[in-house]
């Protein structure tokens, strides 16, 4: 699809940009923030919120800062090279290391891709009692006709929408409870490590800044491309596009905190331990009434239905970018990696015994190769080669290392706990 795109979005045309013609850069930050308002987002602010209160409210704040500089750095690669991140690392990396890395981007969409299906069958198992692997599998096969058929692109806006508007809710409903704002202040800028939370913190990490979401980025955002060699159009798409990424970035970063904040101020409270997801919905009992229950169930469904899209293109970007080629669902490569993604994914779900500890330990796994796709991705907008006059300024080279060795560190500091 996007191979298509790219190739009708670069006749020399040139869009409006005032008023609405700003509106036609908007949508692909929205499309990513989608992949970091999902299932395992929930799960993981969830449990953040209820086990420790407000105090690692900063986690989403520093995954947030860090995400917009990454995700804008990553479309900023796609729109000066028309390239995405996949097809690059492959033109410009030896093959025995560029494999190497794009394979562990694939486990990390596989890993994505379960926790996404994962949230959606929960969900079809709130509303209707469908077992959760009966669910998976009706989620999948969903999934994979809405991306082979393109008919994806129909409800794309309304599913966008709606998990928006749930969002919304979730803040509304900051107004119905007592939130300890003081702590939550503290809580979004003073970092802290509470004992036995560095798992949490890696999960909530690996669910904000989501290692596919940046050769997603790289991608869509070349169906906004307008004139590729124009200079001026090009500056004016980064200009916008930061516009549409930091917008997006915001309105996620809001959901996340939102979540956090209700579940210190419910959960944690009440000393009441979160071991389900569907725990979650008494956060919208006050708002929704006895309606609660099935408010949250759809707007999960949705969310994982709409983040499992997402989940797809992004491995299907990254597969057909091994052969240097752009995502392209009716192109072979394409389809392969989005099967790939979604069937091992699913295989998975049928062996965990837990789902609410598989949703946090697949955005834990996220957050492990996390620092690979950085270091890879600073490397290629860092080189002049490869972005000739656009590569990265020194100050956001050392912002972009800078990302890298905080995700790394936390790694480390990871792989102690777990040790020990």
């Amino acid at each position: 699809m996007f191979g298509f795109l790219r190739n009708i979005d670069n006749r020399n045309y040139k869009a409006g940009y005032g008023g609405l013609g700003i509106l036609k850069f908007i949508g692909p930050g929205l499309l990513v923030t989608v992949g970091f308002i999902d299932p395992g987002n929930w799960a993981s602010d969830l449990a953040a919120g209820a086990d420790y209160g407000y105090t690692l409210l900063w986690v989403v704040t520093l995954s947030t800062i860090m995400l917009v500089i990454l995700q804008h750095n990553a479309a900023h690669l796609g729109i000066a090279t028309g390239l995405c991140l996949s097809e690059a690392a492959t033109i410009y990396i030896k093959p025995r290391y560029s494999r190497i890395l794009l394979s562990s981007a694939m486990l990390a969409s596989v890993s994505t891709s379960l926790a996404e299906i994962l949230g959606g069958a929960i969900a079809l198992n709130m509303l209707f009692r469908v077992p959760v692997r009966a669910g998976a599998i009706m989620v999948t096969i969903f999934v994979m006709v809405m991306l082979y058929t393109n008919s994806y692109k129909v409800i794309e806006k309304w599913i966008i929408a709606f998990v928006s508007v749930i969002g919304l809710s979730f803040l509304y409903e900051l107004s119905l409870v007592n939130i300890d704002w003081n702590s939550a202040i503290t809580g979004w800028v003073v970092p802290s490590f509470p004992k036995g939370s560095i798992v949490i913190i890696m999960s909530v990490l690996g669910a904000v800044v989501m290692p596919h979401n940046l050769f997603l980025h790289s991608e869509i955002i070349q169906s906004r491309q307008w004139n590729l060699q124009d200079e001026k159009t090009i500056k004016k798409q980064l200009k916008f596009e930061f516009f549409d990424t930091l917008f997006s970035m915001i309105i996620g970063w809001a959901i996340n905190s939102a979540i956090i904040l209700l579940a210190a101020a419910t959960f944690f409270r009440t000393g009441i331990q979160a071991s389900k997801l569907e725990q979650a919905n008494q956060l919208l009992a006050p708002l929704l009434g006895n309606h609660a229950t099935i408010v949250f169930a759809v707007a999960l469904l949705f969310a994982g239905v709409a983040s499992s899209i997402t989940s797809g293109m992004a491995a299907g970007s990254i597969f057909a970018g091994m052969y240097k080629e752009p995502y392209d669902i009716k192109d072979n490569h394409s389809r392969l990696g989005v099967a790939v993604s979604l069937l091992i994914g699913l295989g998975i779900i049928f062996l965990i015994s837990n789902p609410f500890n598989g949703l946090i330990i697949s955005q834990m796994c996220l957050s492990i190769q996390l620092p690979l796709t950085i270091f890879l991705q600073v490397y290629l907008t860092s080189s002049e080669k490869v972005m000739g006059k656009y590569r990265n300024s020194s100050l956001l080279k050392f912002l972009l290392y800078l990302i890298g060795g905080i995700v790394t560190l936390l790694n480390i500091a990871l792989l102690i706990s777990i040790f020990n």
